[in-house]
């Protein structure tokens, strides 16, 4: 643990506290409005949120894994619209800095991203290539001391709000696949940069998504993460890898909430004569949905102490993203159907978080990406 018990305990409440006076009571006027006031981005900054991961040494709290799964399942208890405004500071956005950038790159970028000055993105998803990484068509092509930089990314979230992203651009050949793909730092007022406009989604909104284009924009041979090219696919999979198990910790949060307001709607609810809470078929699907969410919470909480303590665990945070993202899939159908018609009315949170939690299963690694990983994982461990 990087905090002692009981600062961390605190950090815990407030957050708790967080959520029900602030966050939960804005839903609503957030999905309305399509965006996250000002105002709670602010107690956001205030609190350090912006900072989870990212260590004491550059302004941020230094979470361990084990601490921000518990910290981020807290805030997954609101809207993820909420959490996707820190999301990428704390992970994708930050993660590629910290794990391979130099030192100069961690002083220049982390800690304005620790304290929020700074919000930063994470650009490999484009129109051809997205579970296929490896695949990137945007080019970065060396010239003198610049690397002139061309091609669209897809889907990028935050980037409206970026002010750098870490881009993956292909500085080999395609052949050489995923060898040939650079990670870069990317500031986002760099001439030649332009942005879509935000996507209409199905869910999730006051969080932001949009294009990213790149005509003719030169970056500093210096941007490279960690100096060394060709090596942004790793950096990318190390990135992914830790954010699979912060993912499983939103679905975690929002599995509680949905699990919660169907428990409290079947006690109050009464259909001939009782509650429906006491109708056996109903008891059924809140006793799946508890069982499903304890199997997720085990599986998170164990895989992150795992991976404070080193050691390959690329199997085991794909089957937490895999099991989480799924499993929360479920609970928001069964409380869709413990409401009844209710559930189909965006009166009731429920059905927000049923069209929410549908990405889960699709960003920062599909669901079948994830099968394939651990099958891979468990072919190559069985044939060493």
């Amino acid at each position: 643990m990087a905090l002692d018990k009981e600062t961390f305990n605190q950090l815990l409440a407030s957050i708790e506290k967080f959520v029900a006076n602030e966050l939960i009571p804005m839903e609503k006027k957030v999905s309305d409005d399509d965006a996250v006031p000002p105002a709670i981005i602010e107690q956001m900054k205030e609190m350090g949120l912006f900072g989870l991961s990212i260590p004491e040494e550059y302004g941020g709290i230094g979470l361990s894994v084990e601490e921000e799964v518990h910290v981020i399942q807290k805030l997954g208890y609101a809207s993820p619209a909420f959490r996707s405004v820190i999301g990428t500071n704390v992970g994708i956005g930050s993660q590629g800095i910290l794990i391979d950038g130099t030192e100069e790159q961690k002083q220049r970028y982390l800690p304005r991203m620790a304290s929020g000055k700074l919000v930063g993105s994470f650009a490999l998803t484009e129109p051809d290539a997205g579970s296929d990484a490896g695949s990137v068509r945007t080019t970065a092509r060396l010239e003198g001391d610049h690397y002139v930089v061309n091609g669209t990314k897809r889907y990028i979230t935050n980037a409206n709000r970026a002010g750098v992203f870490t881009l993956m651009a292909r500085t080999g050949t395609v052949d050489e696949g995923s060898r040939g793909v650079t990670a870069f730092l990317m500031d986002a007022d760099l001439p030649g940069i332009e942005l879509g406009v935000l996507n209409e989604k199905m869910g999730q909104r006051g969080a932001h998504i949009c294009d990213v284009i790149m005509k003719d924009v030169k970056i500093p041979k210096d941007a490279i993460i960690g100096g060394v090219p060709n090596k942004g696919f790793i950096t990318a999979m190390k990135v992914l890898d830790r954010g699979r198990l912060h993912m499983s910790a939103v679905a975690l949060g929002c599995a509680r909430r949905l699990i919660d307001d169907s428990l409290s709607y079947a006690l109050e609810r009464k259909q001939f004569n009782q509650r429906i809470a006491d109708f056996q078929l109903i008891q059924a699907m809140l006793a799946d949905s508890e069982t499903e969410y304890f199997a997720g919470k085990c599986m998170v909480e164990e895989t992150a102490r795992m991976f404070d303590n080193g050691g390959r665990l690329s199997r085991y945070t794909a089957a937490c993203k895999l099991y989480c993202t799924e499993m929360v899939g479920r609970v928001a159908d069964r409380a869709v159907q413990i409401h009844g018609g209710s559930g189909y009315i965006a009166d009731y949170a429920v059905e927000r978080f049923y069209r929410d939690v549908r990405i889960f299963r699709l960003y920062e690694g599909t669901s079948q990406i994830q099968q394939l990983l651990i099958a891979k994982e468990m072919i190559r461990d069985h044939e060493r």
